[in-house]
């Protein structure tokens, strides 16, 4: 009989001890839209997180993209949405941190990582507070057939004058159409066009933040000089551009019949699975040689706290880890084209993907004169700006047109401008 209650207090002890550990173990769940990199997550991101954090668990739990928004709002007003939500840039997470849905994170850590720019997607219009951590933007930039210039017999231009003699003798060749893109879905104008080319008329930052403040106009020649560079591109992008999609442009490039294709670094792995060239990047072009460059290093994709999580300590222990150069560099190089916004030195395995993040030693980072604040009114400027600079390119309409048509829609409803 002894020997049995012996046997009864040991189990049950045991059982005490496992409820304990069983109750000190966190489990945190991820909203996202990505549910392309659920495998990402699964297999590289989160196996990682768990072995340096014992007692802390997280799972990734994606929704379709084009339902997130509407899930994840039905969630957090139901109070059954997870502990980290995956923020969209700008407006949308804005409204979600004004709604108390997402925590300031300004006082973490990790953010010391991050520089303005990286921040500015995710925070409140006077900068006071930062609601989410950025994890990723993608680079604008040109890519390009090796093997075509090389028949060609083409550099890579560095200055203006250099690209259009390049494109020049592209077209001259007769072999390649010198750049692949169409207008017909208008988006690709604006920001593989004209928020590729922009930010070295404007000076990046300084021309973009002069606009919100309505110390610049869209009239103004920097403003307008990046329309006149498109309204050149019309010869270049071959018969039928008017019609021709952005899948169609994909495949007109990967096919080998393009030698340049306007790029967001977003189309590294579709490309390197379906190219059977090697392919190479350039920067947009400078005016003149020795010009300081400037880059649309957009940011995209960043992580917030739910302030309504019970897991809060947890959460921002997994969030203060997102600013760490272990995180950066496991995500940069799983998805190629997607950079790391933090202030780490990532070696990107991919040399495509190296290619365009080495421009951030080279020139000054900006994002897409658009999207912050600009387009919150009607008429959007964002949506303007597409069909203006598709306009511009099929030459339906002039560089000082549309720049006014612009200035005049963006006046008519923000006041800085009026």
């Amino acid at each position: 009989m002894k020997k049995t209650m012996s046997f009864v207090t040991l189990m049950a002890s045991t059982a005490l001890v496992a409820g304990a550990a069983s109750a000190a173990d966190v489990t945190l769940t991820i909203e996202s839209w990505r549910n392309d990199d659920l495998a990402l997550w699964q297999e590289k991101i989160i196996p990682a997180f768990e072995a340096a954090n014992p007692g802390i668990k997280v799972e990734f739990t994606p929704s379709a993209p084009a339902e997130y928004n509407a899930v994840l709002n039905s969630k957090l007003d139901a109070g059954s949405a997870g502990d980290l939500i995956t923020c969209r840039p700008f407006d949308a997470s804005l409204a979600l941190y004004d709604a108390g849905h997402l925590a300031d994170l300004s006082d973490l850590e990790g953010m010391a990582n991050f520089s303005d720019v990286a921040k500015s997607a995710w925070q409140t219009d006077d900068g006071s507070a930062t609601f989410c951590v950025p994890m990723a933007s993608v680079i604008h930039g040109f890519i390009y057939n090796k093997e075509a210039f090389e028949e060609v017999g083409v550099e890579v231009p560095t200055t203006e004058a250099e690209f259009f003699a390049v494109l020049d003798k592209i077209k001259e060749d007769g072999t390649y159409i010198p750049m692949a893109m169409g207008t017909n879905d208008q988006w690709e104008a604006a920001t593989m066009g004209y928020n590729n080319i922009g930010p070295n008329y404007w000076k990046g930052e300084e021309g973009r933040l002069a606009l919100i403040k309505g110390e610049q106009k869209l009239t103004d020649p920097q403003w307008v000089a990046p329309y006149e560079h498109l309204a050149k591109w019309k010869d270049y992008l071959g018969d039928g551009f008017e019609a021709q999609t952005y899948p169609d442009s994909q495949n007109i490039f990967t096919l080998g019949r393009a030698a340049i294709y306007p790029a967001g670094s977003w189309e590294i792995s579709g490309f390197n699975a379906q190219a059977d060239f090697e392919m190479g990047a350039f920067k947009p072009p400078v005016l003149n040689a020795g010009d300081t460059c400037y880059i649309s290093d957009h940011t995209d994709i960043a992580m917030g706290l739910n302030a309504a999580s019970a897991n809060t300590e947890a959460a921002r222990t997994f969030l203060d880890w997102m600013g760490t150069e272990e995180f950066a560099t496991i995500y940069a190089n799983a998805l190629p084209g997607f950079f790391s916004l933090s202030n780490h030195e990532i070696a990107m395995e991919d040399p495509l993907a190296q290619e365009f993040v080495s421009w951030r030693g080279e020139c000054e980072s900006t994002i897409r004169s658009t999207y912050q604040i600009l387009s919150r009114g009607t008429p959007n400027l964002e949506n303007e700006t597409w069909n203006a600079s598709a306009q511009v390119i099929k030459g339906a309409e002039s560089p000082a047109d549309a720049g006014k048509r612009l200035q005049d829609g963006l006046a008519s409803w923000y006041e800085p401008q009026q």
